[in-house]
């Protein structure tokens, strides 16, 4: 049967991309816009140098680190932190992010991007000034009087790409197969408990044939506790203190992330909605678990540092995260 699931999902990958993927709102493509026909869905691609790539330039390598001046172009209100639009000297838009997302965001996308998986090319500042920059909605405190911007993520625009929605994870061309285990049990490893489908994007490829690539788009949840939690959210010692996995069967393996939010955020009654949420940390079977403890244990430990030194950690933070991810993947490791 378990066989038979895989077959099923592997053959809706060459599915139109249009498949499992919504086009409300803002993810809808103007009308004007004409979008080939995607020949294929893609979640995750094969990585043959994992031990050779680069985790601290990530996904955009060096060629794209951010540079130069920055002009201040729109505020964006979506999601809970607060982002703005800039675009830099060669016309290159990125998307800022404010806030204590912003380092746990650039970390995370390096190591699902080490492992197969599409992610945005995300990179972290320590500084960052803005010309023409406005009075901001939300987060506006952050900005100094000279119209600097202290520890943010910078998002780059993919002009080859176009969002063309969001994509679930109950319903998508992918359940049943490894890679859809293994991205779940990624976001186990990271303590990425914000898994909400509006999390997730679809971004349709503008070469011939045109490819649907399936990403998390927000990692801002990873690497602090294992649940939604304001206070702690984020947090280096939270994630190296906290228990990731909750039971071990002969053929299965379930994960506390996520968890239930904690006691005081029920108050915020659009956060029960996240209960039904639970699931995805449940009944993985071991062995694809264990395929993705295989991909990670490829990386150095060089590697993982550098995945952190590049989204602005401390010395310290750096070496704990480090190690806890390292004892994560030998805990998949012996499944």
């Amino acid at each position: 049967m378990r066989n038979d699931l895989r077959a099923i999902a592997a053959a809706s990958v060459l599915t139109l991309g249009f498949i499992a993927v919504s086009t409300q709102g803002k993810d809808k493509p103007a009308a004007s816009e004409k979008l080939q026909p995607a020949s294929a869905a893609l979640l995750w691609r094969e990585p043959r140098d994992i031990a050779s790539r680069n985790l601290f330039y990530g996904s955009g390598g060096e060629r794209h680190v951010p540079h130069g001046t920055f002009t201040f172009q729109e505020e964006d209100l979506n999601g809970t932190s607060p982002k703005f639009d800039v675009v830099d000297e060669e016309g290159v838009r990125w998307r800022v992010k404010m806030g204590i997302e912003a380092r746990p965001e650039t970390a995370a996308s390096r190591l699902l991007w080490a492992v197969g998986y599409f992610t945005s090319e995300d990179y972290f500042m320590p500084t960052l000034h803005v010309e023409k920059m406005q009075h901001l909605r939300r987060g506006n405190n952050l900005v100094s009087r000279e119209n600097n911007v202290s520890n943010v993520r910078l998002k780059r625009h993919w002009k080859d790409e176009k969002k063309v929605g969001i994509w679930s994870w109950a319903k998508d061309p992918f359940t049943g197969t490894r890679e859809w285990y293994g991205l779940r049990v990624m976001m186990a490893v990271m303590n990425n408990w914000d898994l909400k489908d509006a999390n997730n994007a679809v971004y349709r490829t503008r070469e011939e044939p045109a490819q649907d690539l399936y990403i998390v788009s927000d990692l801002g949840g990873s690497f602090g506790p294992t649940g939604l939690s304001w206070n702690v959210k984020g947090d280096p010692a939270v994630y190296c203190s906290s228990k990731w996995i909750k039971s071990v069967s002969a053929e299965f393996v379930s994960f506390n992330v996520p968890s239930a939010p904690a006691l005081g955020t029920y108050i915020n009654f659009t956060e029960f909605g996240r209960m039904s949420m639970l699931w995805l940390g449940h009944h993985i079977p071991r062995q694809d678990a264990r395929w993705i403890g295989d991909l990670l244990s490829r990386l150095s430990a060089q590697q993982i540092h550098d995945a952190f030194r590049a989204a602005g950690y401390s010395p310290t933070e750096v070496e704990d995260l480090s190690n806890t991810v390292a004892r994560r993947i030998a805990d998949l490791e012996k499944l």
